[in-house]
């Protein structure tokens, strides 16, 4: 959108901005002489005072000038200069201070727009908004109308807009009823002038005279703008039926995008009502956050206008509006809501849709029940649409999905694709609680909403399917295990952390504030007991329902529930360790080797854990850490104790031990550490692994292995330890331990995957699962067994899966024939008989093992598939190839054509650099295109960070690491801190290559019986 000239002295009806400042100066008014005389002395004063006329009227432009070169604009004049776009600040609504002034000439040194958060001095109360929305040349011009309250008295109104053309602005004084003050002119406030700020996304209306504190004043604009193509603010997307292509325009306004859709006061605290009007050409149909309250027919042009039920106190970025032609399926829970899923009409045809419904309308009522607290709107809408920056977003009343996480196949969907789906679901309907209707106050705290929808993923889940036991066994290795990784790097961050800028607010919005905050959340539900957490999150609700929150706000509720059962413990005290340091700990546990101490005694340790061995020299770090211990022997586990662990070292008492008798921590993984053992502790676990594994629990053998692999990784171990403890894994018969040994067998295998003696680990690996391989099968797919994923067995089915995997990844030639077969089958007869719960696996291996047409059959195959989770793992299998030009192939057509959907490019771009064939493809693509992917994906949470994680995480050569410091340093801007993580990553890859690998190989050449570590 082009910007009008921004010099200082543009000029519109002639005038220019440096006169009109000129004006507002006070001179010494000139004397009028009545007798004109040639005296000296009358001469030499007359001369005199034109001089001080002329000195102090070139004192005022010069300021003038400033204060335009400053960003002002007279909206009878130019535009103010531009700016990057982006706006953020600390996390309190800030006061108006500075800004009463005796002076209009004050203005130049106040100048509130030039902070990066709104000055706070008035403050929205309800917004009615009316949209004209053309679809034929995607713009829209809109009119908004905002009830304000005068907090501080000042004479400017800042707001938020971006890219928004804005025509006429009026202000008007307001009577106690809302209408306009009995005064001549009808309370018509005169505007001095009104301009936008580009650098902060701000607009500025200054005012003559100032705003009274506790009166009401409404503010009107009039804009235009464009419907964007770039999955932010407004935005169009659209999808082909009956091979014509259609159109739709949704909003996408977290967490700073709803400026670009109308002027607002964007930040989260500023909650107001919305009432909101679209009119729109009769073929579509228009949605929001509320039910349509009435609706005018067509004109004469064929335009509708539906004017919506006013909302709740909301912040801006929840309010939601869609124009589209889908069609709809609904339901009604036993309390009155109305829950439709709105999608393309050929998925509703299908019944697509009908899963996503159907637990959602199970789900309304989980979370009735479980946080006692009535969801609060008349309706909520799901909304499917092709194309979303992220995989769905929780507007209140109006949730939108990209379909591929809500439309569901049962013929061709795997059960690790619905519990995918079911998950992001379970996520958006806690936030109707947990975002819409308490909010937090700013993005330091972004975690109080996304770490309680992350645990509530695996919670509601377990109410939806108890068997499959989310919360205890998936959340370790996919919450828990992975967020850790992260966790342990120097370049972390507190889970709460000051935001002061546009770019800080990306920033937080990273797996440190989900997972993180969901593992914080489960550790304290723990601790708590489910009771007294339920009656804490309860009166947290209740509490600040339709308003805003801070941590302490969630503590201290909590707190008061724990002191109404008697129990003593300071929750703030205790979780701001927690939340406000970054990190976790390592707590070292051993026998008591002192002769002085009985044996029924141990020591406790705990230190900052960090991959880096180099930087570990930050001592102060120390957490309040709830540990649990259990003691065990051969035959029987002994009951655990609770201990606090306060200081960098204890001892505590604990249960009669002898020289046969482990010590086991954190039971059931329910604490956010890690946890080692002296080297005969670990012994003593490992065989018991080995004689007897099930006396320990599932959990606990998951948590063994990750604890044991990261470890010896960072090098807290010897490199030996945890490959002889996963020596025992021909014995394991459930799921959990097999995925946890899964992710960290996987992240090795990358790093070895192009050293000489990778067969030596490859081997290893396959020694360990092939009698289980063997055992378990391949899945059957006869008739009647398609879409039956509800009724299937879902640990054994994911058991089966992992080994499958395992074992055609490290390439076993039985799951090679067998993947081959299938794949020939299906190009034979054109009928797929390839069990939908392992294609991805098949569909893989078959590209990578076969010729150039069977990737040519795959790609003919994403084209013409309409099921959103088969065109999925179709594209991902694209990017196994060995074929260097195909991939090649696959990544230019995936930036430069329509070919492959926007928000699957970086996905394809990652595939291809885990593809050991294709690693250093997509490093030289990524770092060729970065300027092209930057523009593209740079605003959107997540798509940068995930990108540069994607496809750095497995550089590991000296020649990669400087490759990536030269990008670094050429290109680094604009990456946040993506890149600065990325290089520790690497360093650290590189790292363990120099100090660890040849002690790994050793370890494998050994013989079976070798000595311990």
């Amino acid at each position: 959108m082009g910007l009008n000239d921004s010099s200082p002295g543009a000029m519109r009806n002639g005038r220019g901005l440096t006169d009109q400042w000129a004006e507002s100066v006070v001179v010494r008014p000139r004397t009028t002489e009545r007798h004109i005389t040639v005296h000296k002395r009358l001469v030499l004063g007359f001369a005199l005072s034109i001089i001080t006329l002329i000195i102090v009227t070139a004192v005022a432009v010069a300021l003038s000038l400033r204060f335009d070169d400053c960003g002002g604009q007279d909206r009878s004049g130019g535009r103010g200069e531009t700016g990057s776009r982006g706006s953020g600040g600390s996390g309190r609504l800030n006061g108006s201070r500075g800004e009463r002034t005796g002076e209009r000439g004050d203005e130049e040194v106040v100048q509130p727009w030039k902070n990066s958060r709104l000055p706070g001095s008035v403050r929205p109360r309800h917004y009615d908004l009316r949209l004209a929305v053309y679809m034929d040349n995607f713009t829209f011009s809109g009119e908004v109308s905002m009830e304000l309250e005068c907090v501080n008295a000042t004479r400017f109104i800042v707001l938020h807009t971006d890219r928004l053309e804005v025509d006429r602005v009026s202000v008007t004084a307001e009577s106690a009823g809302g209408r306009p003050a009995n005064r001549p002119g009808g309370g018509v406030m005169r505007i001095h002038r009104h301009f936008p700020y580009p650098a902060n996304q701000m607009y500025v209306v200054v005012l003559h005279r100032e705003l009274k504190p506790m009166r009401v004043y409404r503010l009107n604009m009039s804009f235009d703008a464009a419907i964007e193509d770039e999955l932010l603010g407004f935005f169009r997307s659209s999808y082909t039926l009956q091979r014509e292509k259609r159109y739709l325009a949704v909003t996408q306004f977290s967490p700073i995008h709803a400026r670009k859709a109308f002027p607002c006061f964007d930040e989260p605290i500023y909650k107001a009502t919305f009432s909101l009007s679209l009119r729109h050409d009769q073929q579509y149909t228009s949605l929001s956050n509320m039910p349509v309250e009435s609706s005018s027919p067509a004109d004469e042009d064929g335009w509708v206008t539906n004017r919506f039920a006013r909302t709740p106190r909301m912040s801006t970025y929840y309010l939601a509006w869609a124009v589209c032609n889908f069609t709809y399926r609904e339901t009604q829970t036993s309390g009155g809501v109305t829950i439709r899923l709105y999608a393309r009409p050929d998925a509703i045809a299908s019944g697509a849709g009908d899963y996503a419904l159907h637990i959602t309308k199970r789900l309304l009522g989980f979370y009735e029940d479980y946080f006692k607290v009535q969801y609060s709107l008349p309706k909520l809408d799901l909304l499917a649409v092709p194309k979303h920056p992220y995989a769905a977003m929780e507007n209140w009343g109006l949730s939108v999905f990209v379909e591929q996480k809500i439309l569901l196949d049962a013929e061709v969907s795997s059960s690790s694709y619905q519990m995918e789906l079911t998950m992001v679901v379970v996520h958006e309907i806690c936030h109707q609680w947990f975002g819409d209707l308490v909010t937090p106050v700013w993005w330091e705290d972004v975690w109080l909403k996304e770490g309680f929808a992350h645990f509530f993923e695996y919670v509601g889940t377990d109410f939806l399917f108890p068997k499959w036991n989310m919360e205890k066994q998936r959340f370790l290795t996919d919450v828990l295990h992975e967020v850790m990784l992260l966790d342990g790097l120097s370049s972390s961050h507190p889970i709460s952390q000051e935001v002061e800028q546009a770019t800080d607010i990306d920033r937080v919005f990273d797996w440190i504030a989900y997972k993180k905050g969901a593992a914080l959340i489960r550790m304290l539900a723990n601790v708590m007991g489910q009771t007294l957490f339920q009656k804490g999150l309860n009166d947290y609700l209740l509490s600040h329902m339709y308003s805003n929150a801070a941590r302490d706000d969630l503590w201290s509720k909590l707190t008061q529930a724990m002191h109404s059962e008697g129990r003593d413990i300071d929750i703030g005290e205790m979780m701001d360790r927690w939340t406000l340091q970054m990190g976790y700990p390592v707590v070292t546990i051993s026998k008591n080797q002192s002769e002085q101490l009985p044996t029924h005694y141990i020591t406790v340790t705990q230190e900052h854990f960090l991959y880096g061995e180099e930087v570990r020299n930050n001592v102060s770090l120390q957490w309040q850490v709830p540990l649990t211990v259990a003691v065990g022997n051969a035959s029987t586990v002994c009951m655990e104790s609770l201990l606090w662990i306060n200081n960098r070292t204890e001892t505590h008492k604990i249960g009669q031990m002898d020289d046969s008798t482990w010590l086991l921590g954190n039971i059931n993984q329910t604490g956010y550490f890690r946890v080692n053992y002296d080297l005969q502790n670990w012994k003593l676990l490992i065989q018991q692994l080995h004689s007897n594994p099930q006396i320990i629990s599932v959990g606990n053998r998951a948590g063994l292995i990750d604890d044991a692999f990261n470890l010896a990784r960072a090098g807290y171990l010897p490199q030996g330890i945890p490959l002889q403890l996963i020596g025992y894994l021909p014995e394991e018969t459930s799921f959990l331990p097999w995925h946890a040994a899964s992710r960290a067998l996987y992240q090795l295998d990358k790093l070895l995957d192009r050293t000489d003696d990778y067969r030596l680990f490859s081997d290893y690996v396959l020694k360990q699962v092939a009698s289980r391989y063997h055992q378990i099968g391949w899945p059957t797919n006869g008739p009647g067994t398609e879409g039956n994923i509800l009724k299937a067995s879902y640990q054994t089915e994911e058991l089966q899966r992992e080994l499958i995997m395992l074992a055609c990844s490290f390439g076993n030639k039985q799951c090679h024939r067998q993947a081959v077969a299938y794949i020939s089958d299906w190009i034979s007869s054109n009928k797929n008989r390839i069990p939908p719960n392992i294609r991805d696996i098949v569909y893989c291996t078959g590209v990578s093992l076969m010729d150039e047409d069977v990737w040519e059959f795959i790609w003919m195959k994403f084209h013409s598939t309409s099921a959103v989770s088969e065109k999925k793992i179709l594209l991902e299998a694209l990017t196994c190839s060995d074929n260097t030009f195909l991939l090649n192939r696959l990544l230019n057509l995936s930036l430069t054509s329509d070919l492959v959907p926007e928000q699957d490019v970086i996905d394809v771009i990652i595939h291809v650099g885990r593809n050991p064939q294709g690693r250093n493809l997509a490093w030289k693509y990524f770092r060729d295109k970065w300027d092209i992917l930057n523009a593209r994906y740079g605003e959107a949470l997540f798509m940068n960070s995930k990108l540069i994680g994607g496809v750095t995480e497995f550089l590991n050569t000296e020649r990669e690491l400087n490759e990536l410091k030269e990008f670094i340093q050429s290109s680094g801007v604009g990456a946040g801190p993506a890149l600065p993580r990325a290089l520790e990553i690497v360093e650290g890859n590189v790292r363990w290559h120099r100090l660890h690998r040849r002690h790994f190989y050793q370890w494998l050449r050994k013989p079976p019986s070798s000595t311990f570590g």
